[in-house]
């Protein structure tokens, strides 16, 4: 299963449970305060999420490796590239 269907499926889950719970089936009755935190459960869980994914790409970034000889050839193939379109005309 690929990651996409393992956060489809959790999500589906909570979705579900989330559901029973607020609709708010005739045999269950919740506490007023359990239903007041439940209703805006989603938005709780969205903001998390965000925040969660924010963490996740500034630690990333902060943690990202430099590649020395990748730089070293693409700049070996800028000045080559240059020095073609110096022959056909081109002025930097």
């Amino acid at each position: 299963m690929t990651k996409l269907g393992q956060w489809l499926c959790g999500l589906a889950l909570l979705g579900s449970a989330w559901a029973a719970l607020a609709l708010a089936p005739p045999g269950l009755r919740l506490p007023a305060p359990c239903r007041q935190a439940l209703l805006p459960l989603p938005v709780y869980l969205l903001v998390a999420f965000g925040c969660y994914s924010l963490a996740t790409v500034g630690y990333r970034l902060a943690t990202f490796n430099d590649c020395e000889e990748a730089a070293a050839e693409l700049q070996e193939h800028i000045s080559v590239a240059r020095a073609d379109l110096r022959q056909r005309g081109l002025r930097f």
